[in-house]
């Protein structure tokens, strides 16, 4: 079976994301054709490419379109145009997780608990809940906490009204402002579609964060300070298996991380970030379609704890997005 990895153009240069070398050395270990194909901003290369390779599937990795996160379900939306098979989520589920302000409200007619939050773009207010500070104020079409940092928790209308500027200046879109809920964050990958499952829960502990940081994964917590790895937020994180939660929380949370995977109409696998508070009430406050898959992320990890190998977990991907196009 001939299998394009179809990736945003600066994957291969990026020194944090060697990805697309992993999966292709996965897909091939079961006997597949693999070709890499990068997506920039321009549409007719990547129309071209994939009508002369003509693929069985296309590994859709492209996160972004043209530089812009917001433009990722076009990519999907071109290859339903194109009539080809693709892994992961649909143009509507791309679209729906993409915008956390669509996400919230999505969820919560869904009943799933998420924290309060307003959107604000230009002086206008889309929408206001019952939200009192101290908030976390944040671009909602962006992925990997871009935008996301340190000062992006604030407790008085200045800091607000000075983060909100700064956002609105950078990134031309609303800004979500949202309830900061205080308590300790995991992660929940979720494998399927009709009978999806959630993989074994992981924790982003804080211990090693430095005193007086709002404890959150910023830009600097994931990427480090110059996006390759360094620097204090970076070193004090780290992803580990819980010892310290009970089974019932455990199974609470994952409840929660496959609902709104259904509520999204997410299909094969995502990520789903979770907050807990103290009395172990829990809010979803981000979900991650077609999440990142390198050998070492929280997904990943969490796959092998479950039993799943990265090269039968890549197979197993591949396995439930061929089984939609059979019906």
């Amino acid at each position: 079976m001939k299998i394009v990895l179809l990736h945003s153009a600066d994957a291969l240069e990026s020194p944090i994301d060697p990805v697309i070398e992993q999966l292709r050395g996965a897909i091939e270990a079961h006997d597949h054709i693999v070709e890499s194909l990068p997506v920039d901003g321009e549409v007719e290369p990547v129309v071209r490419a994939l009508s002369t390779t003509t693929p069985d599937l296309v590994f859709n990795l492209a996160e972004s379109f043209g530089g812009k996160s917001a433009l990722e379900s076009n990519v999907a939306a071109l290859l339903n145009l194109l009539g080809l098979r693709y892994t992961g989520s649909s143009p509507a589920g791309l679209l729906l997780a993409g915008d956390k302000s669509l996400t919230k409200k999505v969820l919560s007619f869904h009943g799933v608990r998420t924290p309060e939050f307003a959107t604000v773009f230009r002086g206008a207010l889309d929408w206001a809940g019952d939200i009192e500070f101290p908030v976390i104020v944040k671009p909602p079409q962006e992925d990997a906490s871009l935008g996301i940092s340190s000062n992006s928790v604030v407790h008085d209308l200045r800091e607000l009204f000075t983060r909100i500027d700064e956002l609105q200046s950078e990134f031309q879109q609303p800004v979500l402002v949202e309830q900061f809920v205080e308590g300790r964050e995991f992660y929940v990958g979720v494998l399927g579609n009709a009978n999806a499952r959630a993989l074994p829960v992981i924790e982003l502990d804080f211990s090693g964060f430095p005193a007086g940081i709002p404890r959150i994964a910023s830009w600097e917590a994931k990427w480090g300070d110059d996006g390759v790895g360094s620097g204090d937020q970076f070193a004090g994180t780290r992803s580990i298996f819980p010892v310290d939660v009970g089974p019932t929380l455990i199974e609470r949370m994952q409840h929660a991380a496959v609902e709104a995977f259904h509520a999204l109409r997410l299909r094969d696998y995502a990520r789903i970030d979770l907050r807990v508070t103290p009395d172990e009430q829990i809010f979803v406050i981000e979900v991650n379609p077609n999440c990142y898959l390198e050998r070492e992320s929280e997904f990943a990890r969490a796959a092998a704890e479950g039993g799943l190998s990265y090269d039968a977990l890549i197979a197993r991907i591949l396995e439930l997005s061929l089984a939609r196009y059979s019906r």
